[in-house]
């Protein structure tokens, strides 16, 4: 876990791009891993309701680590620009006040969720036959997001600090402490989803004091220092608070377009298949944050060297790195759509029995679900990139078209037409015209 040699202004970018994206995608995909292991022991232990019921919950957890994500790559953005002007002392000013703030906001919705269990979960959508279940997995998961904010933030920082090794175990340590625990409350103990809630709740609460103890006694440059507590310093917390929000806004509506995508989902399936219909669904509701990740994490290794080098104005090396956040989006995307098509069958077993009624549903829509893989993935990054160079409307626009303008339309008509088929092609049309319209515009 020792500091690793990173120099924004003089490296080369595809060696730079290559430290920051091996560990950076490694830890994205452990985070995913601690939903998924969730899943896999869930469906095994419980089966295709405690699935559904799980996925129920998907939402508040996505805009939660939305919240987080916002308030990280923001408080990045700002922070990289300090850093490279030589601010030192306001770069630690910003993360300190992100992670407060965002701590304390997070505090206050989970309180409220955690008072009100069952009408949460009623807003959500779960049937009274899946209502328990969630209301069990809210009460218990809900403490850790205080943690998760630590992490989410306090990860940026670290990368930026120069230790994305670091960063990658504050991931990697923490999901094989939920695998862990997983399997020892779900089955030893037989507590079901509550169970599950539990263990995903200690390894976030883990990952948390990971991230933040680096960022209290092992930072090199930038970590927590102390605020001065006056009417002046709270004004000037809530500002940088606000425009780490503003230049973050499209990250949080990212993970929301992923919470929609799930709450309409669920709707639709129950709708149209029943509890079966989004058993099915929240099977490949555990895959899509891969998706969303494995893009994430190359906009998120490219933002440091793009952020950087935006505060010198170095547009080659923006050029460069944009260049090989491309490349690394088609190589991946297409990778992961041939597991997709050609893999449906054994990618479920790992959740429900493939002979199951949700498992059948499952593996019939995973090969059209894939045809939307790559362009999720080119979105997720390129609208990392803007975000990267302060261009905060186009990065908006272009989430709002994804997650909103064109899916929502997609997941009500399109089943009218093409039954099934059309509730599994909704996220793919969506992300395609998506695609067409940031190309027409990327150059510019």
């Amino acid at each position: 876990m020792n500091r690793d040699n990173i120099d924004f202004k003089d490296g080369k970018v595809s060696v730079l791009f290559r430290k920051m994206l091996i560990p950076t995608l490694l830890g994205a995909l452990s985070i995913c891993a601690v939903t998924a292991i969730d899943g896999i022991f869930i469906g095994h232990g419980v089966g295709a309701d405690g699935i559904a019921a799980v996925n129920i919950v998907v939402p508040i957890y996505q805009i939660m680590a939305g919240f987080g994500l916002m308030v990280g790559v923001g408080c990045s953005v700002a922070t990289s620009i300090h850093m490279s002007q030589n601010n030192i002392k306001v770069a630690r000013l910003n993360v300190t006040q992100a992670i407060l703030i965002a701590s304390l906001i997070v505090a206050i919705f989970a309180l409220a969720v955690i008072l009100f269990p069952n009408t949460t979960g009623k807003l959500l959508g779960a049937s009274p036959t899946l209502l328990p279940q969630v209301s069990d997995y809210l009460v218990w998961i809900m403490p850790s997001f205080v943690f998760q904010m630590w992490s989410m933030i306090g990860l940026f920082t670290i990368r930026i600090d120069g230790s994305p090794k670091y960063a990658m175990w504050c991931n990697i340590i923490p999901a094989t402490l939920n695998a862990i625990l997983d399997w020892v409350f779900i089955f030893p103990l037989n507590m079901g989803v509550k169970g599950a809630a539990i263990a995903t709740g200690i390894s976030i609460i883990f990952g948390g004091i990971m991230a933040l103890y680096y960022l209290m006694f092992r930072y090199k440059t930038i970590g927590i220092t102390k605020l001065k507590w006056s009417v002046t310093c709270l004004k000037l917390s809530l500002r940088n608070f606000g425009y780490h929000c503003k230049i973050g806004s499209s990250t949080l509506l990212g993970e929301m377009t992923l919470a929609v995508l799930i709450y309409v989902g669920n709707i639709i399936f129950m709708h149209y298949l029943g509890d079966d219909g989004v058993g099915a669904f929240g099977i490949a509701c555990y895959y899509m944050p891969f998706f969303f990740m494995i893009g994430n994490a190359i906009a998120q290794s490219a933002q440091p060297i793009i952020s950087f080098n935006y505060g010198i104005e170095d547009w080659k090396k923006i050029r460069e790195t944009r260049t090989l956040l491309l490349k690394y989006c088609i190589v991946s995307g297409v990778l992961v759509s041939t597991l997709f098509i050609f893999f449906p069958k054994e990618l479920v077993v790992l959740f429900v029995d493939a002979h199951s009624k949700a498992g059948e549903i499952a593996i019939e829509g995973f090969p059209i679900l894939a045809s939307g893989i790559l362009f999720f993935i080119l979105n997720v990054a390129i609208i990392g990139y803007y975000q990267s160079i302060e261009l905060i409307k186009r990065a908006t626009w272009y989430v709002l078209l994804r997650g909103f303008i064109i899916l929502i339309p997609c997941f009500i008509l399109l089943p009218m037409f093409l039954g099934s088929i059309g509730m599994w092609i909704a996220m793919p049309v969506a992300e395609f015209f998506t695609l067409i319209i940031i190309g027409a515009t990327l150059r510019r």
